[in-house]
């Protein structure tokens, strides 16, 4: 008997796939016959190629991309967050405190996280590709879907050309060959290629939560803007003229109304991972693995609030970073926290304040208080574990400041003004008479403080390299991660990155 693909069938192929071995024969679970066919059948069969992006959790490592170990890392090897051991807490090996000291080996759990969530995502398009094409639709009508899915696979590959380089490029889904390491300039040219030919297909309407030309052009701009730090060529004006192309959005007058329960009605968000606790999704839960566990007393009175970890934190000198003035500064939590009940400050268990320092003890031995907290996202009494809001992958801000920073780096930082006068005028911030890419760079910690990105500023800024609390000068082979060791192992066509070891 055939096996009868459904929706939930493909779903499920998100927790089978193996991300470590590329060759894993998944076709056989793909019937040729009569599933996608219909608007209906299609509509599925796409909307599981966007449910791979929020991610899964297995025994092997948890890959969500909005607050476990896939955030983590661009975030705790960046000069924005850490993640410090807490007396017996939050050691785990050591993965945090080598991503803070940027001395990360192939083993390390954040890592592999980061290549199977890519991965999974890109098997999981390739799958729902080989199921349409074998479908009974015309080439005319397959021709808006592929083009739809293969601009969500470039997002994917996006991520691991900027994360790991040199990747394997693998789009046939009949394919059983162990694959090989393409260059950094192959992939950076397979993202754009398929960028590209996506883009005169897309839907060129705004279009929520789905791969549109706005979005595709958002993607191609990060890609240019990145370029010089990718492949040793600059592309800024390639970069403004894609930001010039993205249309039918505007800031929100309100900062935190992009980060709202609700913020699928923001007027800036260009494209977003949805999530609705009624629905099922999971994975959403960023703020609890940042407060401190009494943190819930200053959000109910009756503390009605899931639990807290006490986790990542603000690294010193960001907080800091934000002037008073800047509405923006919101976004962390510093000083007493005060219980709703008592109106006096919440105790920790140990009998002391809670009480969030910008201080740091030292990465290896924090105090539980010790860090500012995330608190960008809405938190509010009765919520779920699985928070409703929609993690939040591109906002319009972004296009306005690429477009400033294109701008700046051309020579020509007059015309970057009035991009970012939007953004500095929203946040309630003075713009400097002189506009560099010193101001550029603060702006965009300010801005895009805990949205996953820093780490991709660092190394474009040359900020990466430098030294920063609690870390040395890194090497410049640091600047992409090494392929995972269980890679390695299981497919020996693969070769290691540059500068580390080999196994």
């Amino acid at each position: 008997m055939k096996i009868k693909i459904t929706a939930a069938i493909l779903l499920s192929m998100l927790f089978t796939v193996s991300c470590t071995d590329l060759d894993e024969q998944l076709y056989d679970q793909v019937e040729d016959g009569n599933f996608g066919n219909t608007t209906k059948e299609i509509d599925a069969l796409v909307g599981g190629a966007y449910s791979s992006l929020r991610g899964f959790s297995d025994a092997i490592s948890n890959n969500f991309p909005t607050c476990e170990y896939v955030f983590f890392l661009n975030e705790v090897v960046s000069d924005e967050a850490t993640i410090p051991t807490r007396g017996t807490n939050w050691y785990d090996g050591g993965q945090y405190q080598d991503a803070q000291k940027h001395t990360w080996k192939a083993d390390n759990r954040m890592i592999l996280s980061a290549w199977r969530y890519n991965y999974t995502g890109i098997a999981k398009i390739n799958a729902i590709i080989y199921q349409i094409n074998k479908s009974s639709l015309t080439e005319k009508a397959k021709e808006p879907i592929f083009a739809e899915l293969k601009a969500l696979r470039a997002y994917y590959y996006y991520n691991l050309l900027d994360l790991f380089g040199n990747v394997p490029i693998v789009t046939n889904f009949e394919d059983t060959d162990l694959p090989t390491n393409s260059t950094r300039k192959e992939v950076y040219d397979f993202v754009e290629k398929e960028l590209t030919d996506a883009i005169p297909i897309l839907n060129g309407n705004v279009v929520y939560s789905k791969l549109t030309k706005n979005v595709a052009y958002s993607i191609l701009a990060r890609l240019y803007l990145n370029s010089e730090a990718f492949i040793g060529v600059a592309r800024w004006q390639d970069c403004l003229d894609a930001c010039q192309k993205v249309t039918g959005y505007s800031l929100t007058p309100d900062f935190f109304a992009n980060f709202a329960t609700e913020n699928q009605t923001s007027s800036e968000i260009i494209f977003a991972i949805p999530y609705d606790s009624k629905a099922g999704t999971v994975g959403n839960y960023m703020n609890s693995m940042s407060a401190h566990y009494n943190q819930k007393l200053a959000i109910s009175p009756i503390g009605n609030y899931p639990w807290s970890a006490n986790g990542m934190c603000a690294q010193p000198g960001v907080y800091s970073a934000f002037e008073d003035t800047d509405k923006r500064k919101k976004c962390m939590l510093a000083g007493d926290q005060i219980n709703l009940a008592t109106g006096s400050v919440i105790m920790m268990d140990n009998g002391e304040p809670l009480t969030y320092t910008e201080n740091l003890t030292s990465l290896t031995d924090a105090k539980e208080n010790e860090g500012v907290r995330l608190a960008k996202y809405e938190m509010k009494a009765g919520e779920q574990w699985e928070r409703d809001h929609d993690f939040v992958l591109i906002r319009y801000s972004e296009i306005l400041m690429m477009q400033a920073e294109c701008y700046v780096r051309l020579g020509s930082p007059d015309l970057a003004r009035p991009f970012l006068q939007q953004v500095t005028a929203r946040a309630g911030e003075e713009m400097p008479a002189v506009i560099d890419l010193s101001f550029i760079d603060q702006e965009l910690l300010k801005e895009f403080t805990f949205e996953g990105r820093r780490r991709t500023d660092n190394i474009r800024f040359g900020t990466f390299f430098l030294p920063w609390w609690e870390k040395g000068a890194t090497e410049k082979y640091r600047a992409i991660f090494p392929i995972p060791s269980t890679v390695l192992t299981t497919n020996k066509n693969l070769k290691q990155n540059p500068g580390y070891p080999l196994n």
